[in-house]
């Protein structure tokens, strides 16, 4: 039977790649990568709630994901039998991001079940340790669970803070699922960009390599793009399907973000230095 406790309510950011080249291909089929992480003031929220009987308990249905596949489900299993922890929880997810967007929503939700867990089961793992089990649920997750804006490296995993200046962003949805394996394992994507210095790293002279093989094979994601970039620079963030631009001021993001056309979404959002449960890994 379930322990009686209070919910445990959590935040689980979404992210944008400022950029992301592809550097090359492992013998494995990852692909090395270099990206700028930033998180921003928006995404899921998860609710955790302790079990007594060791169960691990997804109690909300999300469409398309069976328990047994969500990262949430699997990050939850992968702290306790690293802890040898004998209880159990139940996990609520409340979305608010678009799933296949680029935002990072899953790996977002993967990190926060650590970091909360972590503290829920009173385990004081660090967060090296945190983040060597993030990894293999997903290349996105570790830099969630590292909670800072970051210059990413290798797959993913290589991580080493960044200073970014406050910006608001927005972010656009075209209305698109995109499949990360199908844009990855496209012939036609660039996978041999030159590496690039931390210190070179600028929105002008970057871009998403991604984006090319994203915008042939779906004519929305070339329209909203084309749309935003009438307006102020924009690229896609991770492998799509959403898209962003920087603005200075909440006023300016707000006002382009109103003049977004039907079906398209967007949403005027503020960019985080740090995540909220940054503290809650040793």
């Amino acid at each position: 039977m379930a322990v009686t406790t209070e919910l445990l309510d959590c935040p689980a950011p979404a992210k944008l790649n400022l950029f992301l080249h592809v550097t090359g291909r492992r013998p494995d089929g990852y692909h090395l990568l270099q990206t700028a992480f930033r998180l921003l003031d928006w995404g899921d929220r998860l609710g955790f709630r302790l079990r007594a009987d060791g169960r691990i308990r997804r109690v909300t249905e999300v469409p398309g994901v069976p328990p047994e596949d969500d990262l949430v489900v699997r990050a939850a299993h992968a702290l306790r039998d690293w802890a040898g922890e004998r209880r159990g929880v139940d996990i609520l997810i409340d979305k608010h991001l678009p799933m296949g967007g680029g935002l990072g929503g899953g790996s977002s939700d993967a990190a926060t079940t650590l970091l909360a867990l972590n503290r829920l089961w009173g385990l004081h793992a660090s967060r090296d340790a945190l983040e060597a089990l993030a990894l293999p649920l997903g290349a996105d997750v570790p830099f969630f669970v590292f909670g800072r804006s970051a210059f990413a490296e290798g797959v993913g995993e290589r991580l080493t803070p960044l200073e970014l200046p406050p910006r608001w962003y927005v972010v656009v949805a075209p209305g698109v699922s995109v499949p990360t394996a199908a844009i990855f394992g496209a012939k036609e994507l660039t996978r041999n960009t030159k590496p690039i210095k931390i210190a070179d790293f600028a929105m002008s002279a970057t871009r998403n390599d991604l984006e090319r093989v994203a915008r042939a094979r779906y004519p929305q994601i070339a329209a909203a793009i084309d749309w935003l970039g009438a307006i102020a620079p924009a690229r896609m963030t991770g492998s799509g399907a959403c898209l962003f631009s920087e603005f200075e001021s909440e006023r300016q993001a707000r006002d382009v973000a109103g003049q977004c056309p039907a079906p398209w979404r967007a949403w005027a959002v503020r960019g985080l230095d740090r995540h909220p449960l940054f503290d809650w890994a040793g």
